[in-house]
């Protein structure tokens, strides 16, 4: 069985999405259904699949602490034409477990934030076998050891545990460069709170400060077509990509924050389009 801390990764996984269940009876139809899988090591994961067609399945990964609805618009609009998983983030080993789950022929994995290491750590321990694409959205590859970046990751490491519910109102709102509902807002909030104080701080420190924080080598073994959609403060990543993936894609959101899916869905999704229907 996983370790203690892990466990509570995943109840805190489970409380969010059943919460995201309640809300979406309240609101419009949403085009998806609540899923559920075993993994290896007997854990019940929960992900969100709709969709139709023929083209691959996309596994949309959250970043930290966030809900699987976060990517709303996209499902949205990609459950019109496409089969997608959504599903929270359980690290590599259990992205690569939902892509035997869904049974699907094609897979291109879409990790934000967070998950840009996992979805570089899966094509690092598993290889690139079971996916078509490789999309990674908003986050660094590389945080040198004594850098500003990582400085400014301890900052954060201390300003989260210092008073957790004024970090991540300040973290959530800051996601954003457009205006957001303050009842979005305030449910995005209280879903990442709902991840315990603990298990939040080690899911931090474990991937952008005590961890692992360079994955260039994770890229080195990339040979499926790769997409970067970054905002503007992430040009140097955009070109470490570039160094270290043959033909990648890159995609800068000038006037986007860090959610840039959701201040600019529109021009998100059709960059997403363009790189799907290439890979056909």
């Amino acid at each position: 069985m996983r370790p203690s801390t892990i466990g509570s990764v995943v109840a805190a996984i489970l409380l969010c999405s059943l919460a995201t269940s309640v809300h979406a009876q309240q609101g419009p139809r949403r085009p998806w259904v609540d899923r559920w899988f075993i993994t290896s090591d007997s854990v019940r994961l929960h992900y969100l699949s709709g969709g139709r067609g023929s083209g691959p399945a996309i596994v949309f990964v959250p970043g930290w602490t966030m809900p699987a609805d976060i990517w709303e618009p996209q499902l949205r609009y990609f459950a019109r034409s496409s089969r997608d998983g959504n599903y929270t983030d359980r690290r590599a080993q259990d992205i690569h477990e939902l892509i035997a789950q869904i049974k699907a022929p094609r897979v291109v994995v879409v990790g934000w934030s967070m998950g840009v290491p996992e979805a570089l750590q899966l094509v690092e321990q598993y290889g690139t076998t079971d996916i078509a694409g490789l999309v990674l959205v908003d986050n660094f590859v590389q945080v040198p050891q004594t850098s500003q970046l990582a400085a400014f990751m301890d900052t954060l490491l201390f300003h989260l545990l210092r008073d957790r519910p004024v970090f991540t109102t300040m973290f959530v709102h800051g996601m954003y460069r457009t205006p957001q509902d303050s009842a979005y807002l305030a449910r995005i909030v209280r879903t990442s709170l709902s991840t315990p104080t603990t298990t939040a701080y080690t899911l931090l420190a474990s991937t952008f400060a005590t961890g692992r924080r360079d994955w260039r080598a994770a890229l080195d073994r990339v040979d499926r077509p790769l997409l970067f959609v970054g905002s503007a403060l992430m040009r140097e990543t955009a070109d470490t990509i570039r160094a270290h993936v043959r033909d990648a894609q890159i995609e800068i959101f000038e006037n986007a924050g860090h959610a840039l899916f959701v201040d600019e869905p529109d021009h998100f999704n059709q960059v997403l389009a363009d790189f799907l229907r290439r890979l056909r």
